[in-house]
């Protein structure tokens, strides 16, 4: 009897083994590089923080607003593997453009089509691990890809670690090196991965036509308020980065502050995930907010590694404790075929909102300092706490 239970639960697929290791090549090629280029904006090529943070923010940006388009695009074709073979390859030719960049202006450039690959790849991919798996073990199957990610995330910046104390802090040699599991990534999927046949004949209306709009309701846009609040509150991790090279540590160990925030964040995201299935989803993200608060406060303080380690980890207990949950959210206010929609535009706020962020931090970081950045995301998390505190009262008033 219980071998019958053991048997009956289909393995997970190997097309969505193969996306996750096409995804974790891809976090080691693009981290390499992430967790080392706002130093090297700044020490090699003499960027300010508010270069850094236009660079970052439109090109964080960016990647949101292209899933918008992406995710009706490969919708509309039915086709999904040839777009995301298009954005894994498009980033992994930007790799090069980083390792040669004389000026900012390249460095710009090589960020902003790595954005757009990322843009473009992300909705096919997951609707592609949709489309392999069989609904009783989808869950999984996400958690699965989403793991690998993660360890993909953690291991670019050990991996940079390591290639800056073996070359002496020269970040271009390192650049190159992320070339090679880029191209890695993209062999895998080219024939590692079959498409499943398209069961659809008939073509999909244009899901961006006002008639479909209209049904986005709106605790859904309520929604998309929270989610911009909590992205203003948070600016690109580039600034971590940054004040990780303030605590005086040795350069080629900087990155190590990634590899912890993206450990707490792939620690925390499950447990808070089970438990936003049991408690209310306004308290779960007035929770967050919190602890960003205690992480900006943290961060703010002191110029001590300690200190900023701590911060660091907080920071990513909070996008634990928030991202999958605000995506949760998404799902269960709009209509389930409006979804890819939905999510679009969730995203094309969330982009604004990250541009705003960043830009405004790089601002505060360049005239008042590093703390004034950190104290003005506080703010901000108090302000998406007020948001908070007025749905909840609002919600709690009778609707009809």
């Amino acid at each position: 009897m219980h071998h019958q239970d053991v048997r009956s639960t289909p393995p997970i697929p190997r097309g969505v083994w193969v996306l996750g290791f096409v995804s974790l090549l891809m976090d080691v090629s693009s981290e390499l590089i992430h967790s080392l280029l706002p130093m090297f904006m700044v020490t090699v090529l003499g960027a300010t923080a508010l270069e850094v943070g236009w660079i970052e923010g439109i090109a964080e940006s960016t990647a949101l607003i292209m899933k918008v388009f992406s995710g009706a695009l490969s919708d509309y074709i039915g086709k999904r593997k040839g777009l995301a073979v298009f954005g894994y390859g498009l980033a992994t030719l930007t790799k090069p453009l980083f390792a040669l960049a004389p000026t900012l202006g390249v460095v710009f450039t090589a960020r902003l089509l790595d954005r757009v690959g990322k843009g473009i790849r992300g909705a096919p991919r997951d609707a592609l691990v949709a489309d392999l798996t069989p609904p009783e073990i989808r869950g999984a199957a996400f958690g699965l890809r989403q793991a690998l990610d993660a360890v993909g995330a953690m291991l670019g910046p050990l991996l940079a670690v390591a290639f800056m104390l073996l070359w002496a802090d020269h970040f271009r040699t390192v650049f190159w090196i992320a070339v090679i599991p880029g191209v890695a990534c993209v062999a895998l999927l080219v024939f590692g991965l079959h498409e499943p046949p398209s069961t659809r004949k008939e073509k999909r209306s244009n899901p961006i036509q006002r008639k479909n709009l209209r049904r986005l309701t709106l605790p859904y846009w309520w929604v998309v308020a929270i989610g911009a609040a909590f992205t203003l509150a948070r600016f690109s991790e580039a600034f971590l980065v940054l004040r990780a090279q303030q605590s005086g540590i040795a350069i080629a160990l900087v990155p190590l502050a990634i590899v912890a925030m993206n450990l707490a964040f792939s620690l925390s995201a499950y447990p808070f995930g089970k438990l936003s299935d049991h408690m209310s989803h306004s308290a779960l993200l007035a929770i967050g907010l919190v602890v960003m608060i205690a992480a900006d406060l943290l961060l703010a303080l002191s110029n001590d590694w300690l200190v900023i380690l701590i911060g660091i980890v907080l920071w990513g207990v909070h996008l634990g404790a928030t991202q999958g949950l605000l995506a949760t959210m998404v799902a269960d206010t709009a209509p389930a075929d409006l979804r890819g929609t939905a999510y679009g535009f969730f995203n094309l706020v969330s982009g604004v909102a990250m541009l705003l962020a960043s830009v405004i931090a790089g601002f505060l970081w360049e005239h008042f300092g590093a703390p004034a950045t950190f104290h003005a995301a506080a703010g901000f998390c108090v302000i998406a706490l007020l948001i908070l505190a007025t749905k909840k009262s609002a919600s709690a008033r009778p609707t009809k």
